[in-house]
């Protein structure tokens, strides 16, 4: 096992890192997937946003808008009606449903 060690301590290294980064990258995935996304409207700023989402986020409104702005690369504070945001709100799954057609 020492000899092992000796010879391959390098590439058994480069390995373990390898396997704990991708681990970390597809938890990082994984995890802009539960956010929403949503559309800016005519008039709107990141602050009404901040506000309108106030109570599905735990973060105060400077952090919401700092992390939108980071998130979206957004400089400035400037959004744009139509502009799609990814937002620091949980996404909640809804399983679809099945509608039972009525028969005749």
């Amino acid at each position: 096992m020492k000899k092992l060690w000796e010879n391959y301590s390098y590439a058994l290294i480069l390995l373990a890192v390898s396997l704990i980064f991708s681990l970390v990258a597809k938890a990082q995935l994984n995890n802009d997937d539960a956010y929403i996304t949503v559309t800016i409207e005519e008039g709107q700023s990141l602050w009404e946003v901040a506000e309108t989402y106030a109570s599905e986020h735990h973060l105060s409104k400077n952090e919401f808008v700092s992390w939108v702005e980071k998130e979206n690369a957004i400089v400035g504070e400037k959004v744009f009606p139509g502009d799609e945001l990814v937002i620091p709100v949980k996404a909640e799954y809804v399983e679809p449903t099945q509608i039972a057609g009525a028969e005749r």
